[in-house]
């Protein structure tokens, strides 16, 4: 669905097309997968099949698989507290609310892992959170989306070229395009 609380899933999609890859579900992993190859290198795709706030078993599940260390797995979320449409890395940091970064927390024992942050604020905190987080975006706020969406895929391809603290320097800065 459409919903904000999809944004990484629709971020992982704009990526799918991007590397012309294709989910597998893995039962064992509780996520939908993909292995694509960018610049040499294996770049593994996933989308937990668990509930948001349980998201970092699947996340556990995915690293002790791979083998990957917690600096080495971008997390792409939404983000209550940013602006709507606005795009923004953290290096690491607490889960500030979020429910499903809490649990992938709580998982790996450790904070100490990029996420790339989507702004979904197109009003101060609303009265019932949960209904707004899991609502569908306005024809309006699509629009703004859209461009999101694409500046989201571009900041990850950065982050795996670049790495983290480069993505976050020609990421975070607030564009004229932006909102907020």
């Amino acid at each position: 669905r459409n919903t904000r609380h999809n944004l990484g899933f629709m971020v992982i999609d704009a990526l799918l097309e991007e590397f012309e890859g294709a989910l597998k579900t893995s039962v064992r992993a509780k996520a939908q997968k993909a292995k694509v190859h960018f610049k040499k290198e294996d770049v593994v795709l996933c989308k937990p099949l668990t509930y948001m706030n349980l998201s970092g078993e699947a996340v556990l599940r995915l690293s002790q698989e791979f083998k990957l260390h917690a600096e080495d797995i971008l997390v792409i979320c939404d983000d209550i507290q940013v602006a709507l449409g606005r795009i923004k890395f953290k290096a690491k940091g607490s889960a500030g609310g979020h429910n499903g970064l809490a649990s992938i927390i709580q998982c790996l024992k450790t904070s100490e892992f990029p996420r790339l942050r989507i702004g979904i604020a197109a009003c101060p905190r609303p009265p019932d959170l949960s209904a707004y987080v899991l609502s569908e975006f306005s024809a309006q706020e699509r629009k703004v989306m859209q461009g999101s969406l694409r500046s989201a895929k571009d900041a990850v391809l950065c982050w795996l070229e670049e790495g983290t603290e480069t993505a976050m320097n020609k990421f975070n800065r607030v564009r004229e395009t932006d909102n907020g």
